[in-house]
């Protein structure tokens, strides 16, 4: 495994979100925790110069609006034309339509390098069934593993899928993912922040599928050290102690800790 975190906190990316209100200072925090630096700017008439100064763009719908949509697809074609990798966080979608036609939007008229949602969102965004509540995930419905590979072919995109256990795949190799700790899921944002780190670590490593697996593996890691401190005692102090914990990450706790499967799929 290649040493990223050193590399993230030695090259310290700029990472452009236009993201979540709800979880907008997890976001960067989480980004500037884990090496990078963040940068919060959604209006339109500046996305464009901001990206292009850009590591990642990271793209998240979880509190969209018309305009802001407006501002996603300037700041990602000007983040293509200049070889800035975008995250898409399609929060939601298949919940109102909306959502479901924005991300589908996003998706269909950006080059995305990564998507990452939950199981319900992947599905209903390939196409296939889904069962979601607000954003949670309630039922994919399908074999995720399948899906999501066929739909990183489909986009040629790599396909995170959070949950319990995650999952990440190109459509040709595919990494099954068990770190973590359930205390992850007891606190608003998680996944909006897992979108932060991976971007922080696309602005490294070129090879967008195993940026996006590092990512997870340190995120989920870093869920798992945190649970195991002291001072826990709920989400309250967990969500402290995450962001503690994750400034003090290292490659070494990575690759020792590190539990996963990886295929070849196709």
């Amino acid at each position: 495994m290649k040493e990223l975190i050193t590399l993230l906190r030695q090259k310290k990316p700029l990472v452009h979100h236009i993201t979540n209100e709800v979880t907008i200072s997890e976001c960067a925090n989480v980004t500037l925790n884990i090496g990078a630096l963040p940068v919060m700017a959604h209006a339109k008439e500046e996305v464009s110069e901001m990206v292009a100064a850009a590591g990642a763009l990271v793209l998240n719908i979880g509190t969209l609006t018309p305009q802001q949509v407006e501002a996603m697809l300037i700041a990602g074609k000007a983040a293509n034309q200049k070889g800035v990798p975008v995250v898409l966080d399609p929060v939601g979608a298949g919940a109102t339509k909306l959502r479901t036609q924005s991300a589908r939007r996003l998706l269909n008229e950006l080059n995305v390098a990564v998507i990452k949602g939950n199981g319900a969102e992947i599905s209903i965004l390939a196409g296939r069934e889904g069962k979601i509540r607000g954003v949670e995930s309630l039922d994919s419905g399908q074999n995720l593993e399948e899906v999501a590979a066929a739909f990183a072919r489909q986009h040629n995109t790599v396909v995170v899928v959070s949950g319990k256990e995650d999952i990440v795949t190109d459509g040709k190799r595919l990494a099954y993912i068990k770190n973590g700790h359930s205390l992850m899921g007891q606190v608003v944002g998680t996944g909006c922040m897992l979108a932060s780190v991976i971007g922080s670590f696309l602005g490294v490593e070129k090879d967008f599928y195993e940026a996006a697996k590092y990512a997870v593996l340190s995120f989920c890691i870093a869920g798992e050290l945190a649970a195991e401190r002291e001072n826990v005692y709920g989400p309250g102090t967990y969500k402290a102690a995450f962001f503690d914990t994750l400034s003090l990450l290292d490659d070494e706790k990575v690759k020792t800790m590190s539990v996963y499967e990886e295929k070849e799929v196709l």
